[in-house]
């Protein structure tokens, strides 16, 4: 099947032929043409499918076929996204896939001066893209105004109707014509948010192009289990040991990552890092200098996990799993895109193992564990996932120790840059004393001004 098969226009097949789109994906095959006829839809599919294109190229058709200017401070389409930088991809591809065409298109997002957003506003634009919370102030403001708004599109929806945006979505289906088409993308839809989101949409049309929560096949996924306290050394070591090359990290906590990129940095790693702490203009900064190459780790929260498309990404590192099973999978999607190999790693400490076990529950399968040598935990990770025994009851505590245990044959001088002598030495003549990656837990993740 060809794009033009789907009932495309030519300066799209022109746009799309320039980017080099061969043919469509499953999801795209499918939501195009549902698009083009006016459904309302539900669209699952793995992170990685080209789900974007699923909804940008025919709701750019539908607006440029369409003899209607758009008025002052209105909009004719709303993309609400969960994340600034996915705002940003999103905006980008619209522009990509429409520059033989004159539809317009714009990103709102916080974490940057809404004045300049509320003065583009005032001209009207074709296509908003948007974080709920930017939305809402620019709502309030009376900067930007619903009632054109022929098409609404939720992009990673799972986390759009998930409890944090509750009560920015309310406000917006209110104010949204009742009259409108409705499309709900993305990789995961748990049953409560399914029933959820039939709730506001008119006889959706449901498309899964593979199965619910699922990982790309491309993405090989692994476990290691280690202490807590061990893990930045352990993934130090990886990286030297293995040779890797750019790789992104996710981190439960944003001091987690100022603690990790702090530790890299210290090394003269080329590392930066992304989360909602960061200014909005260093956050784009750090994830084009890693899209470049001119960084090889990138540090993230869950800001980073949903939607960014990165060419060409080997690794991701779950340096600590997230609270969320779903994000993991959103988290992985980030290698293995379009059908390109992966590896995402795990480092897991036994406090984790509830996260973990939800995970592999979520994935109907337990991944594999593999113990790093010279790394082996003293608190092991117990049994998880689907099919794991009861857990046994704890053994009394012993000494203080690793009982003997070996450091790895190569360890000695595998940091980048070694502390200079006479400096305290960390544990087994790492040559080291930086702190540890204990992270805060009481960060909750914040539904506006991500």
């Amino acid at each position: 099947m060809t794009f033009a098969q789907l009932g495309l226009a030519a300066p799209l097949l022109q746009a799309l032929d320039t980017l080099g789109y061969q043919e469509p994906t499953p999801v795209q095959a499918q939501a195009i043409p549902a698009v083009l006829a006016g459904r309302d839809l539900m669209a699952a599919a793995q992170t990685g499918t080209g789900k974007t294109a699923g909804f940008a190229l025919p709701l750019l058709q539908r607006l440029s076929e369409r003899d209607e200017a758009v008025a002052s401070n209105s909009i004719r389409a709303l993309v609400l996204v969960p994340t600034r930088e996915l705002a940003e991809q999103v905006m980008a591809s619209f522009r990509q896939y429409g520059e033989h065409l004159a539809v317009s298109s714009y990103a709102a997002y916080g974490g940057v001066s809404i004045n300049p957003q509320m003065m583009r506003l005032r001209r009207g634009v074709d296509i908003l893209v948007a974080t709920p919370g930017r939305l809402i102030d620019l709502f309030t403001k009376n900067a930007v105004k619903l009632r054109q708004v022929q098409t609404l599109v939720l992009d990673e929806a799972d986390r759009m109707l998930d409890l944090g945006f509750a009560d920015d979505l309310d406000i917006l289906f209110q104010a949204l014509p009742k009259k409108r088409q409705t499309l709900l993308f993305s990789a995961t839809f748990s049953d409560d948010i399914r029933s959820m989101a039939k709730a506001r949409l008119r006889d959706p049309l449901s498309i899964e192009v593979s199965p619910r929560n699922t990982a790309a096949k491309t993405v090989k996924q692994w476990v290691v289990p280690c202490d807590k306290k061990r893990k930045t050394d352990l993934f130090l070591f990886m990286r030297k040991d293995r040779g890797w090359g750019q790789v992104l990290v996710f981190v439960k906590t944003k001091k987690g990552c100022d603690e990790l990129i702090g530790r890299l940095q210290a090394k003269r790693i080329a590392a930066d890092t992304i989360h909602g702490d960061r200014p909005q203009a260093s956050r784009l900064k750090a994830l084009e200098a890693f899209k470049a190459g001119e960084i090889e780790i990138l540090v993230a929260t869950d800001v980073a996990a949903r939607g960014l498309d990165i060419d060409g990404l080997p690794q991701v590192v779950n340096f600590d799993l997230p609270l969320v099973a779903e994000d993991y999978i959103h988290r992985i999607g980030r290698t293995g895109r379009a059908g390109a190999s992966g590896e995402a790693i795990s480092l897991v400490c036994a406090d984790e193992a509830p996260l973990l076990g939800a995970i592999e529950t979520l994935l109907k399968t337990s991944l594999s564990r593999d113990e790093e040598p010279g790394f082996e935990p003293t608190h092991r990770v117990p049994p998880t996932g689907p099919h794991a025994a009861p857990p046994k009851p704890k053994k009394p505590k012993v000494a203080a120790g690793r009982s003997g245990r070996g450091v790895p044959g190569n360890w000695e001088g595998f940091d980048d840059f070694p502390a200079k002598p006479g400096g305290r030495r960390g544990p087994h003549g790492s040559g080291h004393s930086g702190p540890g990656t204990r992270s805060s837990a009481g960060n909750g993740r914040k539904a506006r001004g991500r």
